[in-house]
């Protein structure tokens, strides 16, 4: 199951976990979040133990949202080192997302 990150959690799950994230910023009301969601729970079965796959409500974690530009949803980040390193920005098919994701680990 992804992980439902916060603004107070982010720092420790993600930034200094040291494995490589993706990261869906959604919302409850997005529609085409809705459709993504399936698909990012897919991949945290699918990449569990390899790297860390992870949820943040916009509405509720505004901090993080703001930190990293989101301005449309869904937005999904990769992360490694820290650093956001590739973005996938609207709804995406599995294959866009694991193939970005295996590029970084």
């Amino acid at each position: 199951m992804a992980l439902e990150l916060t603004d107070a959690n982010f720092e420790e799950k993600v930034i200094k976990s040291g494995k490589p994230a993706l990261i869906d910023f959604w919302a409850v009301w997005c529609g085409p979040c809705r459709m993504v969601g399936p698909i990012v729970e897919e991949i945290a079965k699918e990449y569990d133990g390899k790297a860390i796959i992870g949820k943040v409500d916009v509405d509720n974690n505004p901090q993080i949202a703001q930190k990293y530009g989101i301005r449309n949803i869904p937005t999904i980040l990769f992360i490694k080192g820290g650093e956001v390193v590739d973005k996938q920005v609207g709804a995406s098919p599995k294959a866009t997302l694991t193939g970005k994701l295996d590029a970084i680990l």
